[in-house]
């Protein structure tokens, strides 16, 4: 058998060593992947040819020479001729002679640049600065949020409550020209009128009784950054028309001061209300109104963009390992059956507050039902009672109604599959235990 044949004739690339760590044999792909001739290998170091992330005392073809055992898949970098990083995944093997001595080694390595390059493109598609989500809809707000970002056009996020308003408005500051300068949020709602204009604007010594020294404000201290407004639409309308100064003038006056400031700070404002129905009340001023809303981004709540659910549950779940030292390994189909079906009008909030307290109570490697909060838990509970049914029997068909609406959403079994945060084969298992 021609093994020289064989070796040209596959895409990964393959070289030999001898015992004083000397290239003996260097097929095609080796040369075109790292960049350099045949001719200029053979007979050289191995360390004078590759520049790996894991040369020297951590190179895995001097661990498979020391210890025999050969290595399989391993992943690292290779830096080709040009200088390039390129991502491969390499094994190794002992070469012996016919008597079963040692009398070098082979390596065998893959270009994953295409595949890398593949999941960058993918991820890419879930990732806008430091949102994440599985949804389409919001993959529409993660193309347009990526376009306003580096702008400092003023933009409006609209949501229930623990939709992720501040970490989209986050997400945002991260991505624009702005990102090294402070972002500071402030919760409109939770200060009184007086309070939150102080906080706000700051306030010279003396301005109002309990002012015993000067103040900067947010406006001040967000300089050159972005200031979220979350709540914005519980603002006073004192506090509107002031607010509506800054944004036209990109000026104000501290509280008992006469002195005009400039401001430059990009302002994103947020809030849980329909911003229009109040101008209609008139509670909000309408030209404030679209000086806040030339951007808009309205995010969907939880229980539209379900795909996220078992994504940000397992997100949650290493979160919470990492902070409270644990090593719990995910959740069982059937707790996740339940949390699909749950309306989450808390949300993302919500969902966080369950994985959390499911993580301390969870004495297993799995999360099971009764590790969740007892409102989840009471949908099982609330069926069993009207219907009869047992628990075991309630759980089957909690399983098999989450089955069908997956199936029912998703366009191949594979997309059911992720929707349901389990394996195919599962699916496929338990698609023939409910005949479905």
């Amino acid at each position: 058998m021609d093994y020289k044949a064989i070796l040209e004739s596959i895409s990964d690339g393959v070289f030999t060593v001898n015992n004083e760590w000397k290239i003996t044999s260097f097929n095609r792909a080796a040369e075109q992947i790292i960049g350099v001739k045949r001719e200029e290998a053979l007979g050289s170091l191995c360390s004078e040819v590759f520049r790996s992330t894991i040369c020297g005392e951590q190179c895995a073809l001097r661990s498979t020479l020391k210890n025999g055992k050969a290595l399989i898949n391993r992943a690292c970098y290779f830096i080709n001729s040009s200088g390039e990083q390129i991502p491969i995944t390499l094994s190794t093997a002992v070469l012996r002679d016919d008597n079963g001595k040692i009398i070098g080694g082979a390596e065998t390595f893959r270009d994953m640049s295409e595949i890398e390059s593949l999941k960058k493109r993918v991820n890419d598609d879930f990732h806008a600065g430091d949102l994440e989500s599985r949804s389409e809809a919001m993959h529409a707000i993660f193309q347009l949020l990526t376009v306003a970002a580096p702008t400092d056009v003023t933009i409006l996020i609209c949501g229930e409550t623990g939709t992720g308003k501040e970490v989209t408005a986050r997400a945002i500051h991260h991505l624009s020209t702005r990102k090294d300068a402070p972002f500071i949020a402030v919760n409109c709602a939770a200060l009184p009128e007086n309070l939150l204009e102080s906080e706000l604007f700051g306030h010279k010594k003396g301005a109002f009784t309990g002012a015993v020294n000067n103040k900067k404000g947010l406006f001040c201290r967000a300089q050159s950054g972005t200031l979220f407004l979350d709540e914005i639409g519980d603002i006073s309308p004192a506090l509107q028309v002031r607010l509506l100064r800054v944004l036209q003038e990109k000026e104000f006056e501290p509280l008992g001061s006469s002195q005009i400031v400039k401001s430059d700070v990009r302002i994103i404002a947020a809030t849980n209300k329909n911003l229009k129905e109040l101008v209609a009340q008139g509670k909000f001023r309408e030209d404030l109104y679209y000086r806040l809303n030339v951007m808009h981004f309205e995010l969907p709540p939880l229980r539209e963009r379900k795909e996220d659910i078992p994504f940000l549950a397992e997100l949650f779940i290493m979160r919470f390992n990492a902070k409270y030292n644990f090593k719990i390994q995910g959740i069982s189909p059937e707790a996740m059956s339940l949390l699909q079906q749950h309306l989450w009008l808390g949300n993302i909030r919500e969902l966080e507050n369950a994985m959390e307290r499911a993580v301390i109570v969870c004495a297993a490697d799995l999360i099971e039902i009764q590790h969740l909060p007892q409102e989840i838990q009471s949908k099982l509970v609330s069926c069993a009672v009207s219907t009869g049914a047992n628990y075991y029997e309630n759980r089957e068909a909690a399983e098999k109604n989450a089955i069908l609406e997956a199936l029912r959403k998703s366009k191949t079994k594979q997309a059911a599959a992720d929707l349901l945060g389990i394996h195919k084969t599962t699916l496929f298992k338990k698609i023939r235990k409910y005949k479905l």
